[in-house]
């Protein structure tokens, strides 16, 4: 752990306080209160709308934002090399490079011509990425449906509604509760033969076809190094907001072999990790 790699360990010269909003949105401004009134040293938020609840919560206790999408555009610091304010850590690109998403899945999929969108209404960030992928989609020829998904049963709902429409290939996009429920929807893509595309490693190794994006757990492991920053002193408005070097590229041949899909040379080529 990144933690032991710095020195610290739990329970013996740091303490951790986990809240987990388990997808559901409309409790994050109550979690984020919480640990304000513990009067935490500093405040780890995952994804924009953790991070806004916390913005909302104070303006004085460090926060040290993860997997967030044009942090300055949405106001979260004043620029990526000066944050300004109480707030620094690392930006996330999913959107910008999530106009990619279609033509990876167009190449594994070469006769593609609908794919299902499955977006999470909650999320305020979600429409940015359905934007490109439709101008994406606008520029092949394929069609985009989007499906609203944000309870477990909504999931399974969209899965069903997906195979009545023939949907060739899903794309889910970045979201924390799409990625607690990632698995469950590997599971049933599989069921359908349906190739399924997700911004992060993670729900490939659980079964899903591919991903395109960042390591996530890559970037959880460099926001040690904001926290450890911090709590020795440093001031979050001074600390120049990291963005993502490399974005990877995984599939898993298992899967694609299970739904029927030989996945073209042309593109494993271009693949940065290979599950077999």
């Amino acid at each position: 752990m990144r933690g032991c790699a710095l020195g610290y360990v739990e329970g013996k010269n740091i303490v951790i306080e986990y809240r987990y909003a388990e997808g559901k949105y409309e409790r994050l401004p109550g979690l984020a209160a919480e640990l304000v009134q513990m009067k935490v040293d500093v405040i780890l938020a995952g994804g924009t709308p953790a991070l806004q609840a916390a913005q909302q919560a104070t303006t004085t206790i460090p926060i040290v934002m993860v997997r967030t999408g044009d942090p300055v555009g949405r106001g979260f610091v004043a620029s990526l090399s000066r944050p300004g304010g109480n707030i620094t850590g690392l930006s996330n690109v999913a959107v910008d490079v999530s106009s990619k998403y279609l033509e990876l899945l167009r190449v594994a999929v070469p006769k593609l011509s609908r794919v299902t969108v499955l977006v999470n209404p909650a999320n305020p960030i979600q429409p940015d990425y359905l934007k490109r992928i439709q101008a994406a989609a606008q520029a092949s020829g394929v069609k985009v449906s989007p499906i609203e998904a944000s309870t477990e049963s909504e999931i399974e709902a969209a899965l069903v509604l997906m195979k009545q429409e023939r949907a060739g290939a899903l794309i889910v996009l970045p979201d924390g509760f799409f990625q607690a429920q990632a698995r469950r929807i590997a599971e049933l893509a599989a069921q359908q033969r349906l190739p399924t595309l997700f911004w992060t490693r993670g729900p490939v190794e659980s079964g899903a076809l591919m991903s395109y994006g960042q390591n996530l757990a890559e970037h959880y492991y460099r926001a040690a190094t904001y926290v450890d920053k911090i709590l020795k002193g440093a001031k979050p408005g001074e600390l120049p907001v990291e963005q993502p070097t490399k974005i990877e590229l995984v599939i898993n041949l298992k899967t694609a072999k299970a739904i029927g899909l030989t996945i073209p040379q042309e593109l494993l080529f271009r693949t940065d990790k290979v599950i077999e």
